[in-house]
């Protein structure tokens, strides 16, 4: 077992993911396999942040150079709307319409806790979360966040 290993199985039990119950026995199983095989593989500090950055893309479906715009990056979805096929966020009205980014935005609101009376954040998206796209389009590492008080 490496110190990868260990330090996982550490922070999985502080959360409480730990095989107890059958979905999170699954997960801390799958989560220690890809522990073991990243670990395996012998990364030094720098070829293991260099795998990390490039991973945590990929395996999130976001690209890992800009959207260019090109044709053919696109693809009908429904009555001349397209999407992108590189990053299914980023759609257009038409061949030629412009690009926008539908999770470009994410509002929020306090919302106030009935029972308990605890403050905590709401977030939500709507049709207002569409931001531009201009191409090449670099997918930002977060949205942007917004404070919209509630009606």
């Amino acid at each position: 077992m490496s110190n990868m290993t260990d330090f996982a199985i550490k922070e999985m039990d502080i959360i409480g993911l730990t095989d107890d119950d059958e979905m999170n026995g699954a997960m801390r199983k799958h989560i220690l396999h890809m522990v073991e095989e990243f670990a395996d593989e012998g990364h030094t500090g720098f070829s293991a942040s260099y795998a990390l950055s490039i991973l945590q893309k990929v395996l999130a479906f976001k690209p890992l150079s800009p959207l260019t715009g090109k044709d053919s990056e696109w693809m009908d979805v429904a009555d001349n709307l397209y999407q992108n096929t590189r990053y299914s966020a980023v759609f257009k009205k038409g061949k030629d319409g412009e690009a926008y980014d539908i999770d470009g935005k994410v509002f929020w609101d306090w919302w106030t806790d009935p029972v308990t009376g605890e403050k905590n954040k709401s977030h939500y998206g709507c049709f207002e979360s569409r931001v531009p796209v201009i191409f090449p389009y670099v997918v930002p590492e977060s949205p942007i966040y917004e404070y919209r008080e509630s009606k």
